[in-house]
């Protein structure tokens, strides 16, 4: 079996459907069921059934989708164990990081590190904080970047912290927030969690939400057209300066404030590119993440 065939059975034994696998892999679906019969034929042994319910495996299908993974695994483990055989620095790194760090600090991150090891590449995966922990546990990436913490027990390395706002397009007063329009957005879990809590320590009944969003660049946009007010992280702000601050405090007017860290294994770290890439982020300058030290005493409002 060619490692294309792994790679089909493995999507396939996921999305449990020809035409969501085809698609995934940007190829036809003719060409998938051929490759299909090609291995059934290779095997001789029935993978799949097809039926209007999709695909189902037969138990011996369901065995090598199964061992797909761990092949694949071994196939990568073999190609880095290789390129680490080389004096350069190169190789793939698969990265996972929540959609927020993908989108306002791993750009930067990497470009600066390509100009310096132009010869590493990268696979991204973007997921929620839980599932990059979950990932990097089993080694299906080398490293995360998260915005929660779940109790790592390897290595990890704090990166930023980030004050919460409560952000509106005109001023708003913190005591008429139950009665004014929310929106809200699709967040981690221990997030949302932060946030319904510092709700629930200041207020004695739930939030007039008037909008969900999925996405908190969305929700952003929303609230600076004055639909509504949203609570966010500080980073999600800095260009849109005209819009209202309401700092989020605990009980003894501390910030309340949202962490990122760095996830990886140490056994990993005998990758030369990986122990370059987690060095370079280690001693990379977050700096213009990090508002909190400007929030230490009191709770203030840019009202």
């Amino acid at each position: 079996m060619e490692n294309w065939d792994w790679k089909i059975l493995q999507v396939l034994y996921e999305q449990k459907s020809i035409t969501k696998t085809a698609q995934s892999l940007f190829t036809s679906q003719p060409a998938l069921t051929a490759r299909l019969q090609q291995i059934e034929k290779e095997f001789g042994l029935k993978i799949v059934h097809r039926s209007s319910k999709g695909v189902q495996f037969t138990p011996q299908g369901e065995y090598l989708a199964k061992s797909a993974t761990q092949v694949l695994q071994n196939l990568q483990r073999i190609r880095e164990q290789v390129a680490n055989l080389s004096d350069s620095i190169s190789g793939t790194l698969r990265i996972g990081a929540s959609s927020y760090f993908t989108m306002y600090s791993l750009p930067p991150l990497l470009k600066q590190f390509k100009q310096l090891h132009p010869a590493v590449e990268f696979k991204v995966l973007t997921a929620w904080s839980r599932e990059i922990y979950n990932r990097v546990h089993n080694q299906e990436v080398h490293l995360g970047f998260v915005s929660s913490d779940y109790g790592w027990s390897d290595c990890r390395h704090l990166l930023f912290e980030e004050s919460i706002y409560i952000a509106s397009a005109e001023a708003i007063q913190l005591e008429n927030l139950p009665d004014l329009p929310r929106i809200d957005y699709q967040s981690d879990g221990l997030i949302k969690a932060m946030i319904d809590g510092w709700w629930r320590d200041n207020f004695s009944v739930p939030p007039h939400v008037t909008m969900e969003v999925d996405k908190l660049a969305t929700c952003k946009e929303m609230v600076k057209h004055g639909l509504g007010y949203a609570v966010m992280p500080s980073r999600i702000l800095n260009d849109i300066p005209q819009l209202r601050r309401i700092l989020l405090t605990d009980r003894t007017g501390y910030p309340i404030l949202r962490k990122s860290w760095l996830l990886y294994q140490q056994e990993s770290l005998e990758i030369k590119a990986l122990a370059a890439f987690v060095h370079f982020v280690e001693t990379y300058d977050f700096s213009d993440a990090d508002d909190s030290q400007n929030h230490r005493q009191q709770q203030r409002s840019d009202a």
